[in-house]
């Protein structure tokens, strides 16, 4: 019987690995080595009242390896255009669309482009009901940081896996 027990628990431990694999778990490793040498040392050129954005990158590229400085051996990520977006659809209920538009690259310090420009858009949209709310800027305030904060991720893990294509130089 004891034997039939071990053999039981060695089943269901493969059979619950098996299902864990299967639905596509992985551990997520914190291996400060992830990010790619080429851009290991990053700066931010970023436009005007961005700061939340900056700040979101730097969490996200430090703990992704990188390390944020204003040396000269930095590279740059350099934002080229920051679109944030509110629309408004009135009927019974009245729905809010918001969406930020993203535009990044890489540069070297002196300004020459090392990666094809890269846009990122994040959007969120709510309801709410105009006759019993009377104001909805709360949960717009907070699904702005939801949209920067998931924008500054999704760069973070571009510039991280080195997904972003180089720029191919022309003759």
């Amino acid at each position: 019987m004891h034997l039939v027990q071990r053999l039981a628990a060695v089943v269901l431990t493969l059979g619950l690995s098996a299902g864990l694999v299967g639905c596509g778990f992985h551990l997520k490793g914190t291996n400060p080595s992830t990010m790619p040498i080429t851009y290991s040392k990053l700066s931010f050129a970023l436009p005007a009242d961005t700061e939340e954005l900056e700040k979101q990158l730097s969490v996200y590229l430090t703990a992704s390896g990188a390390q944020i400085s204003q040396a000269n051996d930095a590279y740059v990520l350099r934002v080229l255009n920051y679109t944030p977006r509110r629309q408004l659809l009135n009927g019974k209920l009245t729905e809010v669309l918001l969406r930020l538009t993203v535009t990044f690259q890489i540069e070297d310090r002196q300004g020459h482009a090392l990666t094809e420009p890269r846009t990122i858009t994040a959007t969120r949209n709510y309801q709410y009901d105009v006759a019993t709310v009377n104001t909805d800027n709360q949960q717009e305030i907070y699904l702005n940081h939801i949209i920067v904060d998931d924008v500054a991720q999704q760069i973070a893990r571009q510039i991280s896996n080195n997904r972003l294509p180089k720029l191919i130089s022309q003759p």
